[in-house]
């Protein structure tokens, strides 16, 4: 099926523009704003290449494919990264120590009031440094953005969050725990292997459906987004620590619990802004998770990405590492007041479907 470009009024007629400037103008501000503030820490900027041989290898990613053309009209397929990691850590694996990175990133099968086509990935890695320091990296970048506009707090239809407070810090499994009353890590082995059954059996008791083709790991996420998500990031900002092994896929054990990873996640006003890791730099370790990853997807949508071969050989080198992905729009919103993200965006892509 062909998809049409809907007949709304387009981002560029006057008034359409009118109302979006404040915000784009906030836009500017706090990018300027982080700017110094990687600078100040020492970070250098960098710049990397959307066009790369893997997109990323998460089952429920969806890429742009494109395809190079040689001057005598040879072929190689390509695809828009959805993020600029696997760059971001061959650098660091090239000697960089402290890196930043305002990326245009693309997502296929993602658009709404927070999802877009093409959008902003802010990432940042620190060499050497704790996953910890990122977490206060972005509670301070929360506070910087909001004071940039003279913000008070960070707002999201209706919902308010402080971005001047403490934030929060909250296991998944205590968070499964308080709201769901589900004891999450009983379906998890040492060895990282999920209990499907016993998962299930625990969303059943809470009255939350249960799919006969649904994984663990589909179970996991509808009980995070339909009794977790709920909760996190209201008042103050949530960062939500520790998920289970299979559910982060490029993030190290947790050296405390071998069934936990050192991932986060930052909420505020119940919108994830961003995901964190203590890197994982085991590249036959990496290999054998996105294997999973891609049999996962080609089970569920029939296709698999490719691995990218250089990013695992240069993660054989990479030091000890911690990075995260912020979704800077969404920042932007929350400081701004927006409602949807094409109103943070200066030039929107335009809108299809039916």
């Amino acid at each position: 099926m062909t998809l049409t470009s809907a007949k709304a009024s387009p981002w560029w007629t006057p008034d359409v523009h009118a109302d979006r400037r404040p915000f784009l103008i906030g836009r500017n501000a706090i990018q300027a704003a982080l700017r110094l503030y990687f600078a100040k820490e020492d970070f250098i900027e960098v710049d990397t290449s959307a066009l790369q041989v893997s997109p990323g290898n998460e089952a429920h990613l969806h890429a742009f494919a494109t395809e190079a053309l040689t001057t005598d009209g040879q072929s190689a397929p390509f695809y828009l990264h959805t993020s600029p990691e696997f760059a971001c850590k061959k650098l660091l694996s090239a000697g960089e120590q402290r890196i930043a990175c305002f990326a245009h990133v693309y997502r296929n099968r993602e658009r709404g009031p927070l999802h877009h086509p093409e959008f902003t990935m802010l990432e940042w890695y620190r060499a050497g440094e704790s996953y910890e320091t990122l977490m206060m990296d972005c509670v301070r970048m929360a506070a910087l953005a909001a004071e940039t506009v003279k913000a008070s707090k960070l707002t999201y239809r209706g919902a308010e969050a402080d971005p001047f407070a403490g934030p929060e810090r909250i296991s998944v499994a205590e968070a499964f725990d308080r709201y769901a009353g589900i004891d999450l890590l009983a379906s998890v082995a040492t060895d990282g292997s999920t209990d499907r059954e016993h998962l299930a059996a625990e969303l059943r008791r809470n009255g939350l459906r249960v799919a006969e083709d649904d994984g663990w790991a589909d179970l996991f996420s509808r009980a995070l987004v339909e009794k977790i998500e709920p909760h996190l990031g209201f008042g103050r900002i949530t960062i939500l620590d520790e998920y289970p092994v299979s559910e982060a896929a490029l993030a190290r054990p947790s050296a405390g619990d071998p069934r936990v990873a050192e991932r986060f996640e930052v909420y505020a006003c119940g919108v994830e802004l961003a995901n964190g890791f203590g890197e994982l730099t085991n590249a036959a370790e990496q290999r054998r998770r996105f294997e999973i990853e891609m049999a996962e997807k080609a089970r569920i949508y029939g296709e698999r990405y490719p691995l990218d071969e250089d990013f695992l050989d240069a993660l054989q080198i990479m030091p000890e590492a911690s990075g995260i992905a912020l979704g800077f729009d969404r920042l932007v919103m929350l400081a701004t007041g927006a409602t949807r993200i094409d109103q943070v965006l200066w030039a929107p892509v335009a809108e299809y479907g039916r």
